[in-house]
């Protein structure tokens, strides 16, 4: 009888172990990175005909936290490679995720760094155990990820590391338009484990874009959603010197405002925002000030304005166009653009073979249609040809 309730035991030890691997990744995946409305989207015809002449870039997905092959169209999340090519994005910006509190207690105005939990989703999907305990691993380990994907691809995606390889893509998708591009960036400085070393480290391993902070104040400086939510240490200036001299861009998403202030001081080049909403459209702690917008802009940047409700109040296409002509009409439209924040725990309009729905709604707002190519891509890409190593 004993041996029988071990064996039961071991059985049942087993299961659970196996649903952890196996099953609760992909469930919770399915409860946080949500598409309130289902493919086929429809626009307007003259939305659909003016999407498909477009150059779509959007500057922020965290799909490569996700244990997905994104070469495979998949029924869950926001982005994976076939639903960028169905949904023209010539550019993909795969920002990866390192470290962010439980996700319980996770919020927008105050956050400590005591709780992980990218640990519990490492060990749930099964990456190499360096990655349980250094988030320089972490990063390296989506990096390869993404490598692994282009080399898969046949072709169908490239991973760009270099202005030259940027405007070689370009060139390819005149007469190959079927195929799509991305690049890495990092969503906060903890993933540099303190060492402003790794900043060489993850420039090699493709990196071309990062920020200070996340959702909680690192060495480098606070964040909006942090605790003393203070400037850049001089760790952190350090930090933006040895980035612009290796040409990598400098994301101040998420960063507190005098983060923000701080790295405008210190820029010599493009500042961008690779995801947020304004208070202009949508007051709250996550969102950017008029002062901050026309600063960013002043140094040539761009602002990627996200999908979701907190950075928009809103959850269709509409709350994004508003919000991008409030953007627009305050520093010029040639310093807005996407930052979808796709697959980042988020619930969003669509996923992303619904972005004609923007292309519509910003008709919908009075842009033309040069105004809408700038906004939809070209300004981001404008910025990368010119600063990119």
């Amino acid at each position: 009888m004993r041996k029988k309730i071990l064996i039961a035991l071991a059985v049942i030890l087993l299961l659970l172990l196996g649903a952890f691997f196996f099953v609760v990744p992909s469930q919770l995946e399915k409860r946080l990175n949500v598409a309130l409305n289902q493919p086929p989207y429809l626009a307007s015809e003259r939305a659909v005909e003016l999407h498909k002449r477009l150059l779509v870039a959007d500057l922020h997905a965290d799909s490569l936290l996700w244990d997905r092959d994104l070469l495979e169209h998949a029924s869950r999340g926001h982005v994976d490679i076939p639903r960028l090519i169905e949904g023209n994005v010539a550019l993909q910006s795969f920002t990866i995720v390192s470290k962010t509190p439980y996700v319980w207690k996770m919020n927008i105005e105050r956050n400590d760094d005591s709780t992980d939990n990218i640990t519990i989703l490492a060990v749930a999907q099964r990456w190499p155990t360096a990655t349980w305990n250094s988030l320089t691993q972490r990063a390296l380990y989506q990096a390869k990820k993404l490598e692994d994907t282009a080399s898969r691809s046949g072709g169908r995606f490239t991973l760009i590391r270099t202005s030259a390889e940027l405007s070689g893509y370009l060139d390819r998708r005149i007469t190959e338009p079927r195929i799509t591009a991305g690049f890495l960036g990092i969503e906060g400085a903890q993933a540099l484990d303190g060492n402003l070393d790794n900043i060489d480290v993850l420039f090699d391993a493709g990196f071309r874009m990062m920020s200070p902070s996340h959702f909680f104040d690192t060495d480098i400086g606070g964040s909006a959603h942090g605790v003393v939510k203070g400037g850049l240490t001089d760790k952190g200036k350090e930090m933006i010197k040895r980035m612009e001299a290796k040409r990598m861009i400098v994301d101040v998403a998420h960063a507190s405002a005098a983060v923000i202030d701080d790295v405008l001081a210190l820029a010599t080049r493009p500042v961008l925002v690779s995801h947020s909403g304004v208070k202009g459209t949508c007051d709250n702690q996550r969102n950017l000030s008029d002062e901050q917008l026309k600063g960013i802009a002043g140094t040539g940047g761009v602002i990627g304005i996200g999908y979701w409700e907190t950075a928009v109040c809103g959850t269709d296409a509409k709350a994004i166009a508003k919000a991008i002509r409030y953007t627009a009409n305050l520093v010029g439209v040639d310093h807005v653009g996407l930052g979808s924040d796709f697959d980042g725990a988020v619930v969003t309009p669509f996923d992303t073979t619904g972005l004609v729905q923007i292309t519509d709604a910003l008709l919908a707002e009075g842009f033309n249609d040069d105004e809408i190519g700038r906004i939809m891509g070209r300004n981001v890409l404008r910025v990368l040809i010119q600063n990119l190593p």
